[in-house]
């Protein structure tokens, strides 16, 4: 099968031809259709995140179920599923507590191995090579992935667009859900609309949120959050944005802030435009290091909260989304700009890095 392999750190992705992989007890081999494009595979390819290399990244799939290994019943060859990049266990301390979202096997075993739960890969170039998966590996025409982490597509479900609800849409349905809480009637602020932002914008709205304010530099991405629900748009590049939500809000800020771009100024502004015991949710992933300067006795006495939100609950939220979908509450098309094939990813990424994808671009690993 082909695949595109990260090498090393600062180089464009390679596509290779290495061994389709076979899926062992508990686990599910996919047939990739398509495979969204995300910024965190980014860190990965420029060192900002430590991970094994070389290794096929990717982590945002839909495909047809190929094969299953001993154990699995909850999918079975020639099934249409879609696959959560968190890939709980099932049954460390964390995924017993119902917090999937912090699987304590998936981070040791595959965010710093890059392995799966026996710590082995099952990914290898001909020579018998191992590479490092970052989740399923996903940039490839075939996947290896637990069991709990695949989930079976109502037809109806366009196999392209639901590639980043395991990813995209996820994490924002974790941050907006889950760690923000949004309620109908409250006001919120989403800096940065990227492809986690646009669905965090329509999550919200969904939700019931009364004022959806979405901040960027970019007007292309600003138009686009107008279409995904979004009130009030503020292009902090030629605004002062804290003075713009303090206009929108009366002065009071909002409800429920989330930064999904991952750097410490951005995280700053959504501390300072969060009111009075308010939410300020981080999303995004700054690179390792990175670390944040605020007014403690302001988070003390006006009792913000700073919270971080990393995903969702996969066998919970999932189908949740799904059903979501299928109902016709969230447009998942809308957010993607871009389609491509697998040769292209490479490109694609670099795009990704030059701030040109508009919402999320995917790869159609599958041709």
């Amino acid at each position: 099968m082909k695949a595109a392999v990260c090498v090393e750190t600062g180089s464009p992705l390679v596509i290779e031809d290495i061994p389709i992989p076979s899926p062992r007890a508990g686990e599910v081999l996919v047939h990739n259709h398509a495979c969204g494009v995300c910024h965190t595979d980014l860190h990965v390819m420029k060192g900002e995140v430590g991970f094994p290399l070389p290794g096929v990244l990717g982590h945002e799939i839909s495909g047809i179920v190929a094969e299953v290994g001993a154990g699995v019943t909850n999918v079975g060859p020639g099934d249409r599923v879609v696959g959560s990049f968190i890939m709980p266990c099932g049954t460390c301390e964390n995924c017993a507590r119902g917090m999937e979202d912090l699987c304590t096997t998936f981070f040791a075993f595959n965010r710093l191995r890059g392995t799966l739960y026996d710590g082995e890969t099952r990914l290898h170039r001909p020579s018998g090579e191992p590479l490092s998966m970052y989740s399923m590996g996903g940039m490839a025409e075939y996947s290896v992935t637990p069991a709990t982490s695949v989930f079976r597509l109502p037809d109806e479900l366009d196999l392209t667009d639901t590639a980043i609800l395991g990813c995209s849409l996820f994490t924002a349905y974790g941050a907006v859900r889950n760690v923000g809480e949004v309620r109908t009637g409250e006001s919120v602020a989403v800096i940065a609309v990227g492809g986690v932002g646009q669905n965090i914008v329509q999550l919200s709205a969904a939700g019931g949120a009364e004022a959806v304010v979405a901040i960027d530099v970019d007007d292309d991405k600003l138009d686009l959050a107008r279409r995904m629900g979004a009130t009030h748009t503020i292009n902090s590049s030629h605004t002062d944005a804290a003075e713009a939500v303090a206009e929108i809000t009366g002065g009071r800020g909002v409800d429920v802030a989330f930064e999904a771009l991952g750097s410490a100024r951005t995280t700053t502004l959504a501390v300072d435009i969060t009111r009075e015991g308010g939410r300020a949710v981080v999303v995004g992933i700054p690179p390792a290091g990175t670390t944040l300067d605020v007014d403690l006795a302001r988070i003390v006495r006006r009792k913000i909260q700073i919270k971080g939100s990393y995903g969702a609950r996969a066998r919970r939220d999932v189908p949740d989304l799904i059903r979501m979908l299928a109902a016709g509450k969230l447009d998942l098309g809308g957010v993607i700009s871009r389609r491509v094939g697998l040769d292209e990813a490479p490109g694609t990424y670099e795009a990704l890095d030059r701030g040109e994808i508009l919402g999320r671009a995917v790869v159609l690993t599958g041709g």
